[in-house]
C-alpha cells in the first residue's frame, strides 16, 4: 500500500496531460496549464506588405468586432510575414494573416543556355552597372572562345564582339554585384555578390551566376522589412514587430 502511494505521488510530479471538464490541461511540477480548446480562424492570404498594413489599420478592428487582442507581426523570412495573436486564455495563438511575396523564379547556381540567361537578366534583375557589363559580355561572346584565365578558379577570358567586324579578348568580370527581384517590392531589393561564369558546351556558350555572399542578403532583407513595418505601424501599441 505504501509503495503504491509513493508511486502515485511520484507519478503526479511527472509531466502529463489530463482532461478536466472537457478541457485539456498540461501538468508539470504539479502546476496545471490549460492548452488547446482554441477555435482557429482561417488566415487571410495576402501578397504585399502594404496590404497587410491596410488590413491592420482599417479592417482588423471590424473582424474582431472591436475587441482586438495584442498582435505580433512576425517577419519569418525575406518572402513571408505572419500576423498572429499573442497567447490567449487557452495558451494558443491565432494566425490572422499570412503574407507571401510574389517574386519571379531566378535560376542560380547552375549553367543555362546563353539566350535564356540573357532573358533572365533582362526580366528579373534591376538595372545596375554590373548588370550592363554582364549583359554585354554574355550577349556578345564568341562561341568556343571561353577559356580559364589564371589558376584561381574564378578568372576567365573570352572573345567578344565589339563592333560590326571587330572582336577582342576581355576578362570576364568577377565578382559582380547584382539586384535580382527576391523580396517584397515595398523594400529595396538587396545587392548581392555573384560569381559569373561561362563555359563552352556542344550547344554553344552557357552562363551561370553563383551566389557569393553565403545568404547574408536574406538577413538584411528581413531587417529592412521589419523596419518598414515598424515605421508604417508606428503608434499602434497593440502591435509588436519581430524579426
Amino acid at each position: 500500500m505504501i509503495k503504491e502511494a509513493l508511486q502515485y505521488i511520484i507519478g503526479l510530479q511527472q509531466p502529463r496531460t489530463e482532461d478536466i471538464n472537457g478541457k485539456k490541461y498540461y501538468f508539470k511540477d504539479g502546476a496545471p496549464m490549460l492548452v488547446g480548446g482554441c477555435h482557429r480562424c482561417k488566415e487571410i492570404q495576402l501578397s504585399t506588405l502594404s496590404s497587410l498594413v491596410d488590413y491592420i489599420k482599417e479592417d482588423m478592428c471590424a473582424d474582431f468586432q472591436g475587441d482586438v487582442p495584442k498582435m505580433i507581426v512576425h517577419v519569418a523570412s525575406e518572402t513571408n510575414v505572419r500576423l498572429v495573436t499573442q497567447f490567449n486564455s487557452d495558451m494558443a495563438r491565432w494566425e490572422v494573416v499570412d503574407v507571401n511575396a510574389k517574386v519571379p523564379e531566378v535560376a542560380l547556381n547552375r549553367f543555362m543556355e546563353q539566350e535564356a540567361f540573357i532573358i533572365q537578366m533582362q526580366s528579373t534583375f534591376l538595372d545596375t552597372p554590373d548588370k550592363a557589363v554582364v549583359m554585354k559580355v554574355a550577349g556578345n561572346v564568341e562561341d568556343r572562345t571561353v577559356a580559364n584565365y589564371g589558376d584561381d578558379g574564378v578568372s576567365q577570358k573570352a572573345t567578344v564582339k565589339t563592333g560590326l567586324a571587330t572582336v577582342e579578348d576581355v576578362i570576364v568580370p568577377n565578382p559582380v554585384t547584382l539586384m535580382p527581384f527576391r523580396t517584397f517590392h515595398e523594400v529595396e531589393q538587396q545587392e548581392i555578390e555573384f560569381v559569373f561564369r561561362m563555359k563552352n558546351t556542344q550547344g554553344g556558350v552557357s552562363c551561370a551566376l553563383f551566389e557569393a555572399d553565403g545568404g547574408a542578403w536574406k538577413f538584411r532583407a528581413v531587417h529592412e522589412i521589419a523596419d518598414y513595418l515598424k515605421e508604417e505601424l508606428k503608434g499602434m501599441d497593440n502591435i509588436s514587430v519581430l524579426s
